[in-house]
């Protein structure tokens, strides 16, 4: 037997959707579901803004979302092609 505690959220449609995973395979299971609401304080801890991170650690925030944005139009000016490069390499993969 293998117990599993987890927590979830019943949307405004009323429907609690259950997804984990478990080392059965094709076997028969009996699964008992026990819901019992949070208390309020527990609620509003769970509904706080958590910090989000990078894939570097650091705190993503509206400025660096900004900035990674503005360094990528960057990026994007610094590699860009004129046309006339773009039909040269048209033409020379069509020689091939």
């Amino acid at each position: 037997m293998e117990t599993i505690k987890l927590r979830s959220h019943i949307g405004a449609d009323g429907v609690l959707q259950i997804q984990t995973s478990t080392e059965l395979k094709d076997t028969l299971v009996e699964v008992v579901v026990i819901v019992q609401p949070l208390p309020d304080n527990e609620v509003a801890r769970a509904e706080e803004v958590q910090p989000r991170y990078n894939a570097w650690g650091k705190k993503v925030t509206k400025k660096s979302i900004g900035s990674a944005v503005v360094r990528m139009q960057e990026l994007r000016r610094e590699v860009a092609l004129d046309q006339t490069s773009v039909r040269s390499m048209i033409e020379e993969g069509r020689r091939f």
